[in-house]
């Protein structure tokens, strides 16, 4: 009988392709950059044939790895559901901290995932601000929390990037005004200071029209044509239009999104709740890819 795959090993390849760096997926799967090295070669040794082909700095997908990549999500999320499926014996709680931004976003399936496999087990959700969501904690209100990591200043395991943009409404033409109106987050939002600290690099005057710290209030502000706003690209809505160079506004940074575990209390019902997040990301990442 032909050797079996490792999902160690499978989990590993995720976390490369997912973010086209060995040092990265390092600390995300826990791992010296060595052993991840390590686990790759052996995978390749199995399979015999190259998964990564190098780009410079990045680690690209042959062929053969892009084949992989979705046998190897089927194999990571079957083994996390079957363990959770002989796991009922965990009771509790479990508490997370989420932006705002993502709520609508990741917490349907993250929730969904959860509870099916956890149904003995209280899931409690806090919404704020990343910030906030650090300081909740270090003072041990909360077990796991997703954060916004724009700076990559926060120690956080990094599981998602995506490109932070700008939107207006698609029936108004709100962003052509002399003085840009803005609907943004809280002084302490980091999608705040990267837009403001932007329009302010080229000298394009603006003013600040709404803050909120829900993404619900900013998205119907964007809407109605009364202002613009910028959003992860999985935060953009149906009605939005994405505002490039060639309509006067600057390029914005990446913007990371990170988990942060309680320092205090490692606890097995915070590392299934985060393996289940991970593994649902994973699961909007390839619904958003069969939509495209």
């Amino acid at each position: 009988m032909a050797a079996l795959l490792d999902v160690d090993q499978l989990r590993t390849f995720i976390a490369i392709a997912e973010t086209g760096s060995f040092t990265r997926a390092a600390d995300i799967v826990h791992k010296t950059q060595s052993a991840v090295s390590m686990q790759m070669k052996r995978l390749e040794e199995r399979l015999d044939r190259p998964i990564f082909a190098r780009d410079g700095r990045a680690s690209k997908l042959t062929e053969d790895g892009e084949r992989l990549l979705d046998y190897a999500r089927r194999i990571v999320k079957l083994n996390v559901e079957t363990l959770a499926a002989f796991s009922d014996e965990l009771t509790g709680r479990v508490r997370l901290g989420v932006p705002d931004d993502y709520a609508d976003r990741y917490l349907p399936e993250i929730m969904a995932r959860f509870s099916r496999a956890y149904p003995g087990v209280e899931l409690t959700v806090l919404c704020e601000e990343s910030v906030h969501l650090v300081e909740h904690i270090n003072a041990n209100d909360i077990d796991l929390a997703i954060i916004t990591n724009c700076t990559g200043n926060m120690t956080a395991e990094n599981f998602r990037q995506e490109r932070l943009l700008w939107a207006t409404s698609n029936r108004h033409s709100t962003h052509m005004e002399e003085r840009v109106p803005l609907a943004l987050g809280r002084t302490t939002c980091a999608w705040r200071r990267a837009a403001t600290e932007c329009l302010e690099t080229i000298g394009r005057p603006y003013r600040l029209l709404y803050s909120s710290g829900n993404a619900s209030a900013i998205g119907a502000a964007v809407l109605s044509g009364l202002a613009i706003s910028v959003f992860p690209e999985s935060g953009l809505r149906p009605g939005m239009r994405v505002l490039t160079a060639a309509d006067g506004f600057p390029e914005l940074p990446s913007c990371r999104i990170g988990l942060v575990r309680n320092p205090h209390e490692r606890s097995s019902l915070a590392d299934a709740l985060a393996e289940h997040i991970i593994s649902s990301l994973d699961n909007l990442s390839e619904a958003a890819r069969a939509a495209e």
